[in-house]
């Protein structure tokens, strides 16, 4: 692969490209890294993408499951425009004769099982605005943590979102949020790609939501399904769930100052991690009382809904008393079971709230606008 050494150069490239960008294709995407003007993003939410390359002979950008071909001109810089994307944050990846690439003039991300390339097609300023940086309030830190699992025996990493009052109000507790990421992602995924924090901030000041300390680790699910020979779809990040009753939940209440009662502990996640979500908290609903699955992979109707999770659902009274917060969502164009399951488990007496982003696929975009829709109900 004799063209890698070009890679060596291409950041230097792409910041010659900052100073000859077209308007006509549009605005530098936010996701990019310093100077680089490719991709960027038209009014269409097209996407344009460069690389230099010269000694390549065959370029292609992957995005949103469609490859598109790229074009060499006379200095070796390829590039391509996309149809219209969705609005929202999208993986992608550059393949170059054949093997792909994270892209140099990108920002990088845990997606896809590996570090991806992203780029974020931009929605309306007033449709964004729960998860833009608002510099008129107060804002909450993020921390990244290590702690040791007996349960693994080795250390691990967390992060741990403290709303703004976290350092002035000394002698105040908070209720925790325990937020999941998906199959093939990790612990800084809602961070970094699902904007997390400004959510939280955002929310907290405009009172729609308490202040509350959120807890990110990793599920035990960042490769993706089939990757590890004889792995079970019953085994696939099960792991964690001891993890987190036996160590993380511990080092929180240790390291925070946080409320310990059930009634002050949520867990939610996103695709693979709602299933983690339902597995822990339907298992252990004297440790949780508020749960949320966006974009679950759910398949506890398969059994019958009497039979799922030891029969939890079994008495539904007893279950709506020990449950504040049942929240189920997807997006608009997924075709997954969120929308079904939230009817049987209706029909069966058990409370529940379900929400669907509209126009929006399995992607960040549907699971931020969860995530703003779930928060105001906790701990109320």
């Amino acid at each position: 692969m004799k063209y890698f050494p070009v890679f060596s150069l291409l950041a230097s490239m792409c910041i010659a490209f900052g100073h000859a960008a077209n308007p006509a294709e549009g605005i530098t995407a936010s996701t990019n890294v310093p100077e680089a003007a490719y991709p960027c993003v038209d009014a269409q939410s097209r996407a344009t993408f460069k690389i230099h390359a010269p000694e390549a002979k065959d370029v292609k950008v992957d995005i949103c499951g469609r490859k598109y071909d790229m074009a060499r001109d006379e200095n070796g810089v390829w590039s391509a425009t996309t149809d219209p994307l969705v609005e929202g944050f999208h993986y992608y990846f550059l393949i170059i004769d054949g093997v792909s690439v994270i892209d140099p003039a990108s920002g990088t991300f845990y997606g896809c099982g590996k570090e991806a390339s992203g780029i974020e097609i931009p929605e309306s300023p007033d449709a964004s605005a729960y998860y833009t940086f608002d510099k008129s309030i107060p804002h909450g830190q993020v921390r990244e943590c290590k702690y040791y699992s007996e349960t693994e025996g080795k250390e691990r990493r967390c992060f741990v979102y403290t709303p703004a009052e976290y350092e002035t109000n000394t002698n105040s507790k908070y209720p925790v949020l325990y937020l999941q990421h998906g199959m093939g992602e990790d612990e800084t995924g809602w961070h970094e790609q699902g904007r997390m924090a400004n959510i939280l901030d955002n929310a907290i000041a405009a009172g729609r939501a308490v202040p509350m300390i959120v807890v990110m680790d990793n599920g035990n699910c960042s490769h993706i399904f089939g990757s590890r020979p004889g792995e079970t779809m019953e085994e696939f990040g099960a792991s964690f769930t001891p993890v987190m009753l036996n160590d993380l939940i511990p080092y929180i209440e240790k390291t925070f100052r946080v409320k310990t009662d059930r009634d002050s502990r949520a867990m939610a996640g996103l695709s693979w991690g709602g299933k983690e979500t339902l597995d822990i908290t339907l298992s252990n609903l004297d440790k949780f009382s508020h749960i949320g699955s966006f974009s679950g992979a759910l398949f506890f109707l398969q059994g019958g809904l009497e039979n799922a999770y030891n029969g939890v659902f079994k008495d539904p009274k007893a279950f709506n008393d020990k449950v504040k917060v049942l929240f189920l969502s997807m997006g608009s164009e997924e075709n997954f079971g969120s929308a079904k399951i939230s009817k049987a488990l209706t029909d069966a007496g058990i409370n529940n709230i379900y929400y669907e982003s509209p126009g929006t696929h399995h992607e960040w975009l549907t699971w931020r606008r969860s995530l703003n829709q779930f928060i105001p109900l906790l701990f109320k």
